[in-house]
């Protein structure tokens, strides 16, 4: 999609967006979205100052986003081939600072490791992992572990696909649509400063899913423990093109 496209088709914000040009592109692919309730005083904990955890009619939730990422390049340069596609798994919260409702991220994994070093300069919790995204069949195949900082392995393993069914989008007013259609991060550094990035796309295309987990210790690598160990909530998206803007301190 062309890029003045996507910047065209705004009026699904919840806010406007920002002033200045966006800096980095990234298509991500294959993307499982995958969701929990949780406790929140589980979470709690984990939110830096100065941003509030927000809710959904009461209760927390933690996502899980396992997808694949082609042609990251920076503005006004063509994707270099080696550097542009990887695997990267997300998980994830959801924030409010500023009356302005994001994503705080308790891990970003990835397998390419310059990408994981570089995004640590800017404040966000990259980690390297060792990682797979293949077929079975109709199904996606993925793999992605690691240990976290005290030693305990952080895997997770699963098949997933479409489960078929006309593409959608989330309706305003449903929980998919606000577990789906965030535009800010936000993200903290050791001394507790707080950052904030914005990006943007076109409204999510979904479609029903099916998942199968053979292991999953994401969210326990963080302290975390979802009351089941299947997702309350799950769809798929098949693309989505995203422009980022720099990440700057709050």
């Amino acid at each position: 999609m062309d890029n003045q496209e996507i910047i065209r088709c705004r009026d699904h914000r919840p806010f406007e967006l920002p002033e200045d040009p966006w800096v980095m592109k990234q298509v991500w692919n294959k993307l499982l979205l995958a969701h929990w309730p949780v406790r929140q005083e589980e979470l709690l904990p984990c939110i830096p100052d100065g941003l509030e955890l927000d809710l959904w009619e009461g209760e927390a939730w933690l996502s899980l986003i396992p997808f694949y990422i082609t042609g990251l390049r920076l503005r006004g340069t063509p994707p270099v081939l080696w550097l542009s596609r990887f695997a990267e798994l997300n998980v994830r919260t959801y924030v409010t600072c500023g009356g302005k409702p994001g994503i705080f991220f308790f891990s970003l994994d990835a397998e390419r490791r310059l990408a994981v070093e570089t995004a640590r300069l800017l404040h966000l919790p990259y980690m390297y992992a060792r990682m797979f995204v293949g077929r079975e069949n109709d199904w996606i195949t993925y793999r992605s572990e690691r240990r976290d900082r005290r030693g305990r392995p952080a895997v997770f393993e699963a098949l997933y696909r479409p489960a078929g069914g006309e593409k959608f989008t989330a309706q305003p007013g449903t929980l998919l649509y606000w577990l789906t259609e965030r535009y800010r991060l936000y993200a903290a550094d050791g001394a507790g400063k707080l950052y904030a990035g914005d990006i943007h796309h076109i409204p999510w295309e979904l479609q029903e899913a099916e998942l199968r987990i053979r292991r999953n210790t994401m969210a326990e690598a963080h302290g975390i423990y979802p009351r089941s160990q299947q997702p309350a909530l799950i769809s798929f998206a098949e693309r989505q093109e995203t422009l980022f803007w720099p990440i700057r301190r709050l």
